[in-house]
């Protein structure tokens, strides 16, 4: 029997954004938006910013409160290049499975260690693995963050370029954010993954926008 290729949702279908309004799914300016999960990461995160800043882009860095907590310097480069700290909760945990009083501390531990370590007040959060449910809202709106998901997820963790390729000429648009990853799955795949949304891009003469453009001004 030939084996099946394993399916690929690289946008969210029409009919959930619908449902869910109140959640960024694409940009509000027009202009796309990196975002990278779970980082920080000592062996990507450099990665990451070379590549950005080749290409002037700055992005939204979802982290992990552990990996904010424990790789010091690491957010610091990431500010000091312009981008932007957002809120991944503390240990990756599916929020929606460990009950509301688990799921605060999740995102309250990883606003606190922002603050307290980089002076940074986190604005945005993206659930782990893109899993929630009413509670995690009700938690996100109360710490007064704004839940970001996306419109194009890259699968670049499964560390196959042409997956990465696929999704990115089939599913780019100029008002995309899309939704990479900071951690060593993606190592091999993340310089070319870049530059591949760059490539798609221009020859679409799509822009690129920050998480301050692209999610608040309106």
């Amino acid at each position: 029997m030939e084996r099946q290729e394993p399916m690929h949702v690289y946008d969210p279908p029409l009919i959930i954004k619908k449902a869910l309004p109140f959640f960024f799914w694409n940009t509000s300016d027009k202009r796309i938006l990196l975002t990278f999960d779970d980082g920080p990461n000592p062996d990507t995160t450099d990665i990451i910013l070379t590549a950005l800043n080749k290409f002037g882009i700055k992005a939204l860095f979802f982290c992990v409160g552990n990996n904010l907590d424990r790789y010091g310097s690491l957010p610091g480069e990431i500010l000091s290049e312009g981008h932007e700290l957002g809120n991944h909760t503390f240990n990756h945990r599916k929020l929606s499975f460990i009950g509301s009083h688990l799921a605060s501390e999740e995102i309250e531990k990883t606003n606190k260690v922002a603050f307290d370590k980089y002076g940074q007040r986190l604005r945005f959060f993206r659930p782990p693995y893109g899993k929630f449910d009413h509670m995690t809202h009700r938690i996100v709106k109360k710490n007064g963050l704004h839940m970001v998901l996306w419109s194009l997820l890259t699968y670049d963790w499964q560390n196959s370029l042409s997956v990465v390729k696929k999704g990115i000429e089939n599913n780019l648009k100029g008002n995309s954010i899309v939704c990479l990853h900071d951690n060593t799955k993606s190592k091999n795949v993340l310089t070319d993954s870049i530059e591949l949304i760059c490539e798609k891009a221009a020859l679409n003469n799509y822009q690129f926008g920050t998480a301050e453009t692209c999610l608040i001004k309106r």
